[in-house]
């Protein structure tokens, strides 16, 4: 019998994945975990658990603009529980809104409140670090999220601890990134699969003004709906960040390290 090289490997943790927000955003991150992990066979890819439970989880911009008081960090941390108590040992969020502290503390409380050793991998921290590999120490980092992403600074607080400056689509093109994301008439949310063409459009032309007009030095693509719709690695000679793929690769190397596919995926700019 030949033995393979995943056979001298310790056994990997199990990945959990909260999902619902949105579900799409979920798929799309088992999706990118399939690509990043290194496996030949069925049996050498990781385990993971989808916990898409979208009809729980109160909605986040909301929240944090104070237009409800009902905070999605509890039902959050239900699901967190229920990952890891189903065997989960690391646990991920594709969701940049959610990683608001006034959210995620609440989770993280009802998932420490089970007492199981479980590593939480935090889609921010990951991006920043990403980020400044990219571009090691300064750069202008292009920013598109959520408006309530962005009003609650979770990037640019990171990205300027970490020596970056952050540069923001002006507030009209903010108020157009948030409708192709959410806008019931042809947002991600509503038309996933897929995209409608006017909200990648909206989405493309954002990220060329950063370009052309803010002359960032990359892209960081901030919300986990966007990379639905623009999965380039590369716009107008800059390197697009996808945080989603980011989180894959670091919950792979929170799992099994071994695992994780090496490939460079970026170019340099011109």
């Amino acid at each position: 019998m030949v033995q393979r090289f995943f056979d001298h490997l310790p056994e990997p943790r199990t990945i959990g994945i909260v999902g619902g927000l949105g579900p799409y955003a979920g798929y799309d991150l088992v999706r990118k975990i399939f690509r990043w992990t290194k496996a030949g066979t069925d049996q050498e890819h990781l385990p993971i658990m989808l916990h898409s439970f979208p009809g729980w989880i109160p909605e986040r911009p909301a929240f944090l603009l104070g237009e409800t008081r009902e905070n999605p960090g509890e039902d959050i941390g239900g699901i967190m529980a229920q990952l890891a108590e189903n065997g989960a040992r690391v646990i991920g969020m594709p969701c940049n809104t959610a990683h608001s502290p006034r959210i995620l503390n609440t989770a993280l409380e009802r998932l420490q409140a089970t007492g199981l050793d479980v590593t939480f991998v935090s889609i921010i921290e990951s991006a920043v670090k990403h980020v400044s590999a990219l571009c090691p120490g300064s750069g202008r980092i292009g920013l598109m999220g959520t408006v309530a992403t962005l009003r609650t600074r979770l990037y640019q607080d990171a990205l300027e601890k970490a020596g970056l400056e952050p540069v923001l689509p002006d507030e009209e093109e903010c108020a157009m990134v948030q409708r192709a994301i959410s806008d019931p008439a042809f947002g991600i949310k509503a038309f996933s699969d897929p995209v409608t063409p006017r909200a990648r459009q909206i989405l493309l032309d954002a990220a060329r003004r950063l370009v052309e007009v803010r002359h960032v030095d990359a892209v960081l693509l901030g919300c986990t709906e966007i990379p639905v719709a623009v999965t380039e690695s590369v716009l107008y000679d800059t390197p697009v960040v996808d945080a989603t793929s980011v989180l894959a690769q670091e919950l792979i190397r929170a799992s099994c390290p071994e695992r994780l596919r090496l490939r460079t995926h970026y170019l340099p700019k011109g």
